[in-house]
């Protein structure tokens, strides 16, 4: 299926503009085209409560920001927002945030995890784990006492969200991995990373500018950052929510199929017509709002399993 008519358009305004590639900017400079298009896509609904608080990490501490839309709340989602392990913000995901809280009863802690370069591997990584083990420990205070523990996030964060969940194995109870077009190896040879090579919103070239960023290339094929080369026995159920249009499409494809052979019990689902980073458009375009609609059905099915 070609790429929905609203992201097609996007990218033309985008050539048209002259927009350099990610890969062809700066960090600075893909760090402010998240921060703005935040503006442009709308924001999400009101909420009962929206609260920034501070979550103590092994480091120092790193800021996050608490949605819930009832009180008490069945589960906290732990979320991590996508950019590359380099930009992104808890403020520029402010809308998904309240729109994941409502659409599945949950309340939702997003985390401002620390971004390359300036920390580089493995500090993004725990600040994840940290996050969700205090998040757990905390879980009354942010949801209920009784609350359930669901990890999630998108692109590099739904690689942060599933390998954080792989090394909390036997540590923390997560119901769940809730992940967007996770990013799961480093094999830039993959069927859809020959198909959409260049002229997509998300490119070869640009993940592998990420990927430098993020780690020396040495270590790329670490499982910590390519959990396709993980152990996977004994992780947490998972829900995968690609997009057809998006060189990690393959690669979540795939990872889905090791979770499974590992006998975890996942749900993949790859939404025609969309391009990766697609979670954030839900107010312009009706085919995200089914796939966030599809997130939050998984999310009800695993608390009530």
């Amino acid at each position: 299926m070609p790429l929905h008519p609203v992201f097609a358009n996007a990218l033309e305004a985008g050539r048209r503009a002259g927009r350099p590639a990610l890969s062809g900017s700066t960090v600075e400079a893909a760090r402010a085209f998240m921060a703005d298009s935040a503006k442009a896509l709308g924001d999400g609904p009101p909420l009962e409560l929206v609260r920034d608080l501070t979550v103590p990490t092994r480091a120092g501490s790193v800021g996050a920001r608490l949605f819930r839309s009832t009180a008490p709340a069945p589960a906290l989602i732990v979320y991590f927002h996508g950019g590359g392990w380099v930009a992104g913000s808890v403020a520029g995901f402010d809308a998904l945030g309240r729109s994941l809280a409502t659409r599945t009863g949950c309340a939702v802690l997003s985390v401002d995890y620390r971004l390359a370069p300036e920390t580089p591997f493995p500090g993004p990584l725990e600040d994840a784990e940290d996050a969700i083990r205090w998040a757990a420990a905390h879980r009354a205070e942010l949801a209920d006492d009784g609350a359930k523990i669901i990890v999630g996030g998108d692109s590099a964060g739904g690689n942060l969200a599933t390998v954080a969940a792989l090394a909390l194995r036997g540590q923390v109870d997560i119901a769940l991995q809730l992940l967007f077009y996770p990013v799961t190896d480093c094999d830039f040879n993959t069927a859809s990373y020959r198909e959409f090579a260049e002229g997509q919103n998300l490119t070869r070239a640009d993940m592998q500018w990420f990927f430098r960023h993020y780690a020396p290339e040495a270590m790329w094929a670490d499982p910590r950052i390519a959990p396709m080369r993980a152990d996977l026995a004994g992780a947490p159920p998972a829900w995968l929510g690609l997009a057809e249009v998006d060189v990690l499409r393959s690669e979540g494809q795939a990872y889905a199929q090791r979770l499974a052979a590992a006998g975890v019990p996942v749900q993949v689902r790859t939404f025609a017509g969309l391009p990766h980073a697609y979670a954030r458009w839900f107010n312009l375009v009706d085919a995200v709002d089914v796939a966030l609609d599809d997130a939050a059905q998984a999310a009800r099915a695993a608390l009530a399993g």
